[in-house]
C-alpha cells in the first residue's frame, strides 16, 4: 500500500498478509476446479501455491517507489522471478514447476491465468483486503462467489454465466479503488516525494557525500543498479531492504545540511506533504517554470534543485484492459464471450477505456 496509511490510517497491512491470502484463495480455486472435473495433480496444485505465494516477493520498500529511484529498469516481477530461481537452487529444483507456471511456460495455460490475468487470485485478494483495511466500502468484492463460478474451457479460465454480476461488481470496484485509494492524490504526492528523496540521496552519495543509513540501503545508493549488474549478491542485499530502512534514513536525513534532502525528508516524517493539482489536460510548461523560479528565489536554489520540489506527470486508470486477454463468460451452451459483450451494463464499456489525468506537485505556499 506504499504511503496510503497517510490517508487511511488502517492501511498498515503488508505484502506478507496479501501473499498468504492469495495462497489461500488459490487453494480454494484449485479445489473448485477439481470438483468440476478439471484434472489437477498434487504437484500442479503445489506449484500454483508456491507461485502465488512468491508472486510479489520482488517488491521493494514502499511498493513501486523503489522501481523508480534506487533500482533502474527492473520490474518487480523480474525480481520475483530472480528470487524464485535463487530459492530453486537452494531447494534442488523443487520450484521448477512453480517457475514454469509463474512465467507462463507451462503447457496448461489456464494455470498462469490463476496467477496473473485480469481476474486472478492476486486481484481477488488485494481488492477485498485493501477495501477492508482502508474502510473504502466501494472496493469490497465477493471473491468467494467468483471462485465458486470458475471453470475451464478450451484450456482457458472462464466464469460461469451466473457469476457475471460478481465480475461486473469486481470491475467497478477496481476502478473505484484506483481513484479513491491507489491513486489518491495525497498518497500519490507522498510517493512522488519519497522517490525524489531517494534520488537526491543517491545523487549526494555518488558525489562523495556520506549519508547515515543501513548497509543494504547504502549499497544501492552508492551503486548504479540495473538489469546488467543485478546478480545473486545484489539480490541478497535487496532482500535485506524493507520500509524500516527507508523511514530510519529519513529520520536521520531531515537534519542534514543539504536543503533538498532535509526538506523532502521532513515532508514525509512531519506529513507536510506538497500541494497537488489534478486536471484533464496537461499543465503549461510556463506555469511549472514559474513555480520553480519562485522556489529558487525564496530558497536560493538552482533549477535542478527546484525540480525536486516541483514535478508533474500523468496518472492512468484502466479497470479492464481490452489489449490483454479478456475475462470470458461461459454460457450454458459452452460459448465463451468477453464480459464486455456478455454484460448488459453499458458502463463496462467505459471501464475498458484508459482514463488519464495530469498532475503537478509543489510545496504549499507557492502560488
Amino acid at each position: 500500500m506504499g504511503l496510503s496509511y497517510l490517508v487511511y490510517p488502517g492501511a498498515h497491512h503488508t505484502r506478507f498478509h496479501h501473499a498468504l491470502g492469495c495462497m489461500h484463495l488459490m487453494t480454494k480455486a484449485v479445489d473448485v476446479l477439481r470438483i468440476k472435473g478439471i484434472e489437477i495433480s498434487d504437484q500442479e496444485r503445489q506449484g500454483l501455491q508456491i507461485a502465488i505465494l512468491l508472486h510479489d516477493i520482488g517488491h521493494g520498500p514502499f511498493s513501486h517507489a523503489m522501481e523508480q529511484s534506487i533500482v533502474e529498469g527492473i520490474h518487480h516481477e523480474k525480481l520475483s522471478l530472480m528470487f524464485m530461481e535463487s530459492l530453486n537452487k537452494k531447494y534442488n529444483g523443487s520450484l521448477d514447476l512453480a517457475i514454469a507456471l509463474f512465467s507462463g511456460n507451462y503447457h496448461r495455460k489456464f494455470f498462469n491465468q490463476l496467477i496473473a490475468s485480469q481476474l486472478d487470485m492476486d486481484r481477488l485478494d488485494y481488492l477485498k483486503r485493501d477495501s477492508f483495511y482502508t474502510g473504502v466500502a466501494e472496493g469490497s468484492i465477493n471473491s468467494e462467489r467468483m471462485i465458486s463460478m470458475l471453470h475451464v474451457q478450451n484450456d482457458t479460465l472462464v466464469i460461469e454465466k451466473k457469476g457475471i454480476y460478481s465480475v461486473e461488481k469486481f470491475l467497478v470496484a477496481r476502478r473505484l479503488m484506483y481513484w479513491q485509494v491507489y491513486l489518491h492524490k495525497t498518497s500519490f504526492a507522498a510517493e512522488g516525494v519519497i522517490i525524489r528523496v531517494l534520488k537526491r540521496a543517491k545523487e549526494l552519495v555518488q558525489s562523495g557525500i556520506q549519508l547515515p543509513c543501513s548497509d543494504a540501503l547504502a549499497y544501492f545508493l552508492s551503486h548504479k543498479i540495473g538489469p546488467h549488474n543485478f546478480d545473486e549478491d545484489t539480490l541478497h542485499l535487496f532482500s535485506q531492504l524493507d520500509d524500516y530502512d527507508v523511514v530510519s534514513a529519513l529520520k536521520s536525513w531531515q537534519s542534514h545540511t543539504d536543503f533538498v534532502l532535509s526538506s523532502l525528508s521532513k515532508m514525509i516524517i512531519n506529513r507536510q506533504l506538497p500541494q497537488i493539482k489534478i486536471q484533464a489536460k496537461p499543465f503549461k510548461d510556463s506555469d511549472l517554470v514559474a513555480k520553480k523560479k519562485s522556489l529558487m528565489q525564496s530558497n536560493q536554489l538552482t533549477m535542478h534543485e527546484a525540480s525536486y520540489f516541483v514535478f508533474d506527470g500523468i496518472m492512468e486508470n484502466v479497470a479492464y484492459d481490452k489489449n490483454k486477454p479478456p475475462i470470458f463468460i461461459l454460457s450454458k451452451s459452452k460459448k465463451m464471450t468477453d464480459v464486455i459483450d456478455a454484460s448488459d451494463q453499458l458502463n463496462l464499456h467505459a471501464l475498458s477505456k484508459a482514463v488519464q489525468k495530469y498532475f503537478v506537485c509543489y510545496p504549499k505556499g507557492i502560488l
